[in-house]
């Protein structure tokens, strides 16, 4: 069973541009309507596997993309 994280936006910009960040650094993600469990401004949401968190957060960085939080996702 994978264990995946969820990487949260304030707004549906920042979650495009983090789509295309992400797909064109070769990770598998997809986009997924922001789960219930959690808080965001933006009603979508990039699930990846969570194993990849650190490489996710720093290509995020490196892009200066926004994101509301990345959290697992249980």
């Amino acid at each position: 069973m994978n264990a995946y994280g969820v990487v949260l936006f304030h707004t549906t910009s920042s979650a495009m541009r983090a789509e295309k960040t992400l797909l064109r650094g070769g990770l598998e993600i997809k986009m997924i309507p922001t789960p219930r469990q959690f808080s965001s401004d933006c009603g979508i949401a990039l699930r990846f596997d969570r194993t990849r968190t650190p490489v996710v957060q720093e290509m995020l960085d490196a892009a200066r993309v926004e994101i509301a939080g990345i959290h697992p996702l249980d």
